[in-house]
Protein backbone atom coordinates (compact mmCIF):
# COMPACT_ATOMS: atom_id res chain seq x y z
CA UNK A 1 0.00 0.00 0.00
CA UNK A 2 2.46 2.38 -0.79
CA UNK A 3 3.02 5.38 -3.25
CA UNK A 4 -0.34 7.25 -2.16
CA UNK A 5 -0.10 11.30 -1.52
CA UNK A 6 -0.79 10.60 1.91
CA UNK A 7 0.62 8.26 4.12
CA UNK A 8 -2.26 5.55 4.99
CA UNK A 9 -0.68 4.99 8.70
CA UNK A 10 -2.07 8.60 9.31
CA UNK A 11 -5.69 7.09 9.29
CA UNK A 12 -5.20 3.52 9.84
CA UNK A 13 -7.48 2.95 12.24
CA UNK A 14 -9.88 4.78 10.43
CA UNK A 15 -9.83 2.66 7.74
CA UNK A 16 -10.15 0.10 9.87
CA UNK A 17 -13.33 0.90 10.62
CA UNK A 18 -14.56 1.77 7.36
CA UNK A 19 -13.43 -1.49 5.89
CA UNK A 20 -14.69 -3.52 8.64
CA UNK A 21 -18.29 -2.04 8.71
CA UNK A 22 -18.01 -2.51 4.76
CA UNK A 23 -17.29 -6.13 5.62
CA UNK A 24 -20.00 -6.68 8.30
CA UNK A 25 -22.90 -4.68 5.68
CA UNK A 26 -21.85 -7.41 3.31
CA UNK A 27 -22.05 -10.29 5.32
CA UNK A 28 -25.25 -9.15 6.49
CA UNK A 29 -26.79 -8.13 2.93
CA UNK A 30 -25.80 -10.78 1.38
CA UNK A 31 -26.68 -13.82 4.19
CA UNK A 32 -30.09 -12.09 4.51
CA UNK A 33 -30.76 -13.27 0.88
CA UNK A 34 -29.59 -16.08 0.99
CA UNK A 35 -31.62 -17.06 4.46
CA UNK A 36 -34.65 -14.93 3.16
CA UNK A 37 -34.58 -17.14 -0.38
CA UNK A 38 -34.32 -20.95 1.80
CA UNK A 39 -36.90 -19.78 4.66
CA UNK A 40 -39.35 -19.24 1.82
CA UNK A 41 -40.70 -22.45 -0.17
CA UNK A 42 -42.36 -19.56 -2.89
CA UNK A 43 -39.53 -18.44 -3.63
CA UNK A 44 -37.45 -21.60 -4.37
CA UNK A 45 -37.10 -20.98 -8.13
CA UNK A 46 -34.46 -21.16 -10.60
CA UNK A 47 -33.97 -17.19 -10.74
CA UNK A 48 -33.75 -16.62 -7.01
CA UNK A 49 -31.72 -19.80 -6.61
CA UNK A 50 -29.20 -18.30 -8.89
CA UNK A 51 -30.03 -15.07 -6.49
CA UNK A 52 -28.32 -17.04 -3.73
CA UNK A 53 -25.29 -18.07 -5.57
CA UNK A 54 -24.84 -14.47 -6.34
CA UNK A 55 -24.66 -13.68 -2.79
CA UNK A 56 -22.23 -16.65 -2.15
CA UNK A 57 -19.72 -15.28 -4.51
CA UNK A 58 -20.53 -11.67 -3.17
CA UNK A 59 -19.55 -13.24 0.39
CA UNK A 60 -16.58 -14.96 -0.91
CA UNK A 61 -14.92 -12.53 -3.23
CA UNK A 62 -15.31 -10.14 0.30
CA UNK A 63 -13.92 -12.27 2.23
CA UNK A 64 -10.57 -12.53 0.35
CA UNK A 65 -10.17 -8.58 0.10
CA UNK A 66 -11.03 -7.09 3.52
CA UNK A 67 -10.05 -9.17 5.94
CA UNK A 68 -6.31 -9.57 4.68
CA UNK A 69 -7.03 -5.56 3.58
CA UNK A 70 -7.58 -5.04 7.38
CA UNK A 71 -5.04 -7.39 8.39
CA UNK A 72 -2.26 -5.62 6.24
CA UNK A 73 -3.55 -2.15 7.11
CA UNK A 74 -2.91 -2.69 10.89
CA UNK A 75 0.59 -4.48 10.21
CA UNK A 76 3.46 -1.44 10.65
CA UNK A 77 5.36 -2.54 7.54
CA UNK A 78 1.81 -2.97 5.32
CA UNK A 79 3.68 -6.47 3.57
CA UNK A 80 2.29 -9.93 2.97
CA UNK A 81 3.46 -13.05 2.21
CA UNK A 82 4.32 -13.95 -1.49
CA UNK A 83 2.44 -17.20 -0.69
CA UNK A 84 -0.82 -15.04 0.56
CA UNK A 85 -0.40 -12.89 -2.58
CA UNK A 86 -0.92 -15.87 -4.75
CA UNK A 87 -3.59 -17.34 -2.78
CA UNK A 88 -5.61 -13.80 -2.95
CA UNK A 89 -4.89 -13.98 -6.39
CA UNK A 90 -6.67 -16.58 -7.23
CA UNK A 91 -9.76 -15.75 -4.94
CA UNK A 92 -10.25 -12.71 -6.40
CA UNK A 93 -9.63 -13.45 -9.43
CA UNK A 94 -12.03 -16.60 -9.65
CA UNK A 95 -14.91 -14.28 -7.79
CA UNK A 96 -14.86 -12.00 -10.67
CA UNK A 97 -15.33 -14.66 -13.29
CA UNK A 98 -17.93 -16.54 -11.40
CA UNK A 99 -19.77 -13.21 -10.80
CA UNK A 100 -19.68 -12.67 -14.83
CA UNK A 101 -20.58 -16.54 -15.63
CA UNK A 102 -23.79 -16.30 -12.78
CA UNK A 103 -24.83 -13.18 -14.26
CA UNK A 104 -24.54 -14.94 -17.67
CA UNK A 105 -26.43 -17.70 -16.46
CA UNK A 106 -29.55 -15.05 -14.64
CA UNK A 107 -29.72 -13.74 -18.34
CA UNK A 108 -30.22 -16.95 -19.58
CA UNK A 109 -33.23 -17.93 -17.06
CA UNK A 110 -34.82 -14.14 -18.25
CA UNK A 111 -34.32 -15.04 -21.94
CA UNK A 112 -36.04 -18.63 -21.60
CA UNK A 113 -39.08 -16.77 -18.94
CA UNK A 114 -39.60 -14.57 -21.20
CA UNK A 115 -39.58 -16.02 -24.96
CA UNK A 116 -41.01 -19.39 -23.60
CA UNK A 117 -42.94 -18.84 -20.90
CA UNK A 118 -45.16 -21.63 -21.61
CA UNK A 119 -42.32 -24.17 -21.62
CA UNK A 120 -40.06 -22.84 -18.73
CA UNK A 121 -40.67 -25.24 -16.17
CA UNK A 122 -39.97 -27.65 -18.61
CA UNK A 123 -36.93 -26.06 -19.49
CA UNK A 124 -35.62 -24.95 -16.57
CA UNK A 125 -35.73 -27.81 -14.87
CA UNK A 126 -33.80 -28.55 -11.09
CA UNK A 127 -31.69 -30.59 -12.75
CA UNK A 128 -30.35 -27.97 -15.76
CA UNK A 129 -30.61 -25.36 -12.96
CA UNK A 130 -27.68 -27.16 -10.86
CA UNK A 131 -26.15 -28.38 -14.08
CA UNK A 132 -25.92 -24.60 -14.60
CA UNK A 133 -24.60 -23.82 -10.95
CA UNK A 134 -22.12 -26.32 -11.27
CA UNK A 135 -21.02 -24.14 -14.75
CA UNK A 136 -20.43 -21.29 -13.02
CA UNK A 137 -18.51 -22.25 -10.39
CA UNK A 138 -16.72 -25.25 -11.79
CA UNK A 139 -15.91 -23.50 -15.36
CA UNK A 140 -13.94 -20.17 -13.49
CA UNK A 141 -12.36 -22.05 -10.82
CA UNK A 142 -10.59 -24.46 -13.66
CA UNK A 143 -10.15 -21.90 -16.50
CA UNK A 144 -7.92 -19.16 -14.33
CA UNK A 145 -6.18 -22.31 -12.70
CA UNK A 146 -4.99 -23.47 -16.09
CA UNK A 147 -3.93 -19.99 -16.68
CA UNK A 148 -2.47 -19.02 -13.26
CA UNK A 149 -0.32 -21.57 -13.44
CA UNK A 150 2.25 -20.04 -15.30
CA UNK A 151 2.15 -17.15 -12.97
CA UNK A 152 3.07 -19.17 -10.25
CA UNK A 153 6.40 -20.22 -12.28
CA UNK A 154 7.55 -17.05 -12.13
CA UNK A 155 10.78 -15.59 -10.42
CA UNK A 156 10.49 -11.95 -8.77
CA UNK A 157 12.97 -9.32 -8.44
CA UNK A 158 10.94 -6.64 -6.73
CA UNK A 159 8.50 -6.43 -3.89
CA UNK A 160 6.37 -3.83 -4.37
CA UNK A 161 2.70 -3.98 -5.53
CA UNK A 162 1.54 -0.11 -5.55
CA UNK A 163 -1.92 -1.38 -4.81
CA UNK A 164 -3.89 -2.46 -2.14
CA UNK A 165 -4.59 -6.02 -3.15
CA UNK A 166 -2.79 -8.26 -5.19
CA UNK A 167 -3.90 -8.55 -8.96
CA UNK A 168 -2.33 -10.75 -11.37
CA UNK A 169 -0.55 -8.42 -13.51
CA UNK A 170 0.24 -7.07 -10.91
CA UNK A 171 2.71 -9.57 -9.29
CA UNK A 172 3.44 -10.50 -13.20
CA UNK A 173 5.19 -7.08 -13.95
CA UNK A 174 7.37 -8.03 -10.46
CA UNK A 175 9.08 -10.89 -12.40
CA UNK A 176 12.66 -11.25 -13.36
CA UNK A 177 11.69 -13.61 -16.43
CA UNK A 178 10.65 -12.24 -20.01
CA UNK A 179 6.46 -12.32 -19.23
CA UNK A 180 5.88 -11.45 -23.03
CA UNK A 181 4.79 -15.00 -23.69
CA UNK A 182 2.51 -15.10 -20.19
CA UNK A 183 1.11 -11.74 -21.23
CA UNK A 184 -0.05 -12.61 -24.37
CA UNK A 185 -0.84 -16.39 -22.74
CA UNK A 186 -3.21 -14.20 -20.14
CA UNK A 187 -4.87 -12.10 -22.77
CA UNK A 188 -5.81 -15.65 -25.10
CA UNK A 189 -7.28 -17.09 -21.49
CA UNK A 190 -8.96 -13.65 -20.59
CA UNK A 191 -11.09 -14.86 -23.83
CA UNK A 192 -11.42 -18.19 -22.95
CA UNK A 193 -12.82 -17.39 -19.70
CA UNK A 194 -15.23 -14.71 -20.65
CA UNK A 195 -16.22 -15.29 -23.94
CA UNK A 196 -19.27 -18.16 -23.77
CA UNK A 197 -20.79 -15.93 -20.84
CA UNK A 198 -20.70 -13.00 -23.61
CA UNK A 199 -22.47 -15.51 -26.33
CA UNK A 200 -24.78 -16.21 -23.67
CA UNK A 201 -25.74 -12.61 -22.38
CA UNK A 202 -26.32 -11.34 -25.83
CA UNK A 203 -28.11 -13.86 -27.90
CA UNK A 204 -30.21 -13.66 -24.44
CA UNK A 205 -30.69 -9.92 -24.35
CA UNK A 206 -31.15 -10.52 -28.09
CA UNK A 207 -34.04 -12.58 -28.25
CA UNK A 208 -35.71 -10.86 -25.56
CA UNK A 209 -35.81 -7.41 -27.57
CA UNK A 210 -36.64 -9.17 -30.62
CA UNK A 211 -39.74 -10.63 -28.92
CA UNK A 212 -40.31 -7.35 -27.16
CA UNK A 213 -40.56 -5.49 -30.81
CA UNK A 214 -43.44 -7.64 -31.37
CA UNK A 215 -45.16 -8.08 -27.99
CA UNK A 216 -47.88 -5.55 -26.68
CA UNK A 217 -47.18 -2.31 -24.41
CA UNK A 218 -48.53 -4.96 -21.36
CA UNK A 219 -45.44 -7.84 -22.42
CA UNK A 220 -42.99 -5.31 -23.05
CA UNK A 221 -43.93 -3.56 -19.69
CA UNK A 222 -43.70 -6.69 -17.45
CA UNK A 223 -40.37 -7.72 -19.73
CA UNK A 224 -38.98 -4.41 -18.51
CA UNK A 225 -39.47 -5.41 -15.11
CA UNK A 226 -38.10 -8.54 -15.03
CA UNK A 227 -34.92 -7.64 -16.68
CA UNK A 228 -34.12 -4.66 -14.76
CA UNK A 229 -32.65 -5.83 -11.63
CA UNK A 230 -30.47 -7.97 -14.07
CA UNK A 231 -29.43 -5.30 -16.30
CA UNK A 232 -28.60 -3.06 -13.06
CA UNK A 233 -26.21 -5.66 -11.76
CA UNK A 234 -24.74 -5.64 -15.47
CA UNK A 235 -24.44 -2.33 -15.26
CA UNK A 236 -22.79 -2.17 -11.76
CA UNK A 237 -20.08 -4.95 -12.76
CA UNK A 238 -19.26 -3.37 -15.83
CA UNK A 239 -18.23 -0.22 -14.26
CA UNK A 240 -16.05 -2.38 -11.84
CA UNK A 241 -14.48 -4.12 -14.62
CA UNK A 242 -13.66 -0.67 -16.47
CA UNK A 243 -12.12 0.72 -13.08
CA UNK A 244 -10.19 -2.47 -12.91
CA UNK A 245 -8.39 -2.55 -16.71
CA UNK A 246 -8.00 1.13 -16.32
CA UNK A 247 -6.02 0.69 -13.55
CA UNK A 248 -4.56 -2.57 -14.15
CA UNK A 249 -3.07 -1.03 -17.73
CA UNK A 250 -2.57 2.75 -16.95
CA UNK A 251 -0.53 4.66 -14.62
CA UNK A 252 -3.22 6.14 -12.15
CA UNK A 253 -0.87 7.83 -9.71
CA UNK A 254 -1.60 11.05 -11.01
CA UNK A 255 -5.59 10.81 -9.86
CA UNK A 256 -6.47 11.72 -6.34
CA UNK A 257 -5.87 9.17 -3.68
CA UNK A 258 -9.88 8.91 -2.94
CA UNK A 259 -10.35 8.13 -6.88
CA UNK A 260 -7.38 5.10 -7.21
CA UNK A 261 -8.92 4.00 -3.58
CA UNK A 262 -12.59 3.83 -5.08
CA UNK A 263 -11.38 2.28 -8.60
CA UNK A 264 -9.58 0.02 -6.56
CA UNK A 265 -12.17 -1.03 -4.31
CA UNK A 266 -15.37 -1.22 -6.46
CA UNK A 267 -14.62 -4.23 -8.53
CA UNK A 268 -14.76 -5.93 -5.37
CA UNK A 269 -17.28 -4.18 -2.80
CA UNK A 270 -19.84 -2.33 -4.94
CA UNK A 271 -21.38 -5.66 -6.71
CA UNK A 272 -21.42 -7.76 -3.41
CA UNK A 273 -23.12 -4.54 -1.70
CA UNK A 274 -25.49 -3.41 -4.24
CA UNK A 275 -26.85 -7.17 -5.69
CA UNK A 276 -28.80 -7.60 -2.71
CA UNK A 277 -30.68 -4.24 -2.41
CA UNK A 278 -31.14 -4.66 -6.36
CA UNK A 279 -32.47 -8.15 -6.36
CA UNK A 280 -33.67 -7.46 -2.46
CA UNK A 281 -36.72 -5.51 -4.28
CA UNK A 282 -38.31 -8.89 -5.79
CA UNK A 283 -38.33 -10.25 -2.61
CA UNK A 284 -39.34 -7.51 -0.70
CA UNK A 285 -42.63 -8.67 0.51
CA UNK A 286 -40.92 -11.39 2.32
CA UNK A 287 -37.92 -9.01 4.08
CA UNK A 288 -39.58 -5.42 4.34
CA UNK A 289 -37.44 -5.13 7.65
CA UNK A 290 -34.32 -6.58 6.29
CA UNK A 291 -34.44 -3.69 3.46
CA UNK A 292 -35.23 -0.67 6.12
CA UNK A 293 -32.44 -1.96 8.15
CA UNK A 294 -30.02 -2.52 5.53
CA UNK A 295 -30.84 1.31 3.63
CA UNK A 296 -30.00 2.40 7.36
CA UNK A 297 -26.98 0.60 7.68
CA UNK A 298 -25.49 2.06 4.41
CA UNK A 299 -26.65 5.28 5.36
CA UNK A 300 -24.37 5.11 8.35
CA UNK A 301 -21.44 3.97 6.40
CA UNK A 302 -21.69 6.68 4.08
CA UNK A 303 -21.54 9.14 7.08
CA UNK A 304 -18.58 7.62 8.03
CA UNK A 305 -17.02 7.88 4.95
CA UNK A 306 -17.90 11.74 4.63
CA UNK A 307 -16.20 12.32 7.94
CA UNK A 308 -13.14 9.76 6.87
CA UNK A 309 -13.12 12.52 3.71
CA UNK A 310 -13.19 15.61 5.94
CA UNK A 311 -10.51 14.06 8.49
CA UNK A 312 -8.42 13.44 5.49
CA UNK A 313 -8.73 16.61 4.15
CA UNK A 314 -7.79 18.45 7.08
CA UNK A 315 -4.27 15.76 8.03
CA UNK A 316 -2.78 15.78 4.56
Amino acid sequence: MSGFKCSINDLKYLYFVIFFMLYMLVLFANITVIFVVISNKVLHKPMHIFLCNLAVNGIYGSTALLPPLVATLMSPPHEVSLACCKAQIYFLHTYAIIEFTILSVMCYDRYVAICYPLQYHTIMTITKVYKLIAFSWGYPLVAFALFFILTLRLTHCRNIIGRVYCSNYSLVKLSCDDTNVVSAIGLLFAVVYTFPQLVMTFYSYGHILKICFTATKESKIKALKTCTPHLFAILNYSVGCFFEIIQSRFDTSYLPFETQILMSLYFLIFPPILNPAIYGLSVQKHCITFIIFYLTLMKSVMGVCRETSDIKTRTC
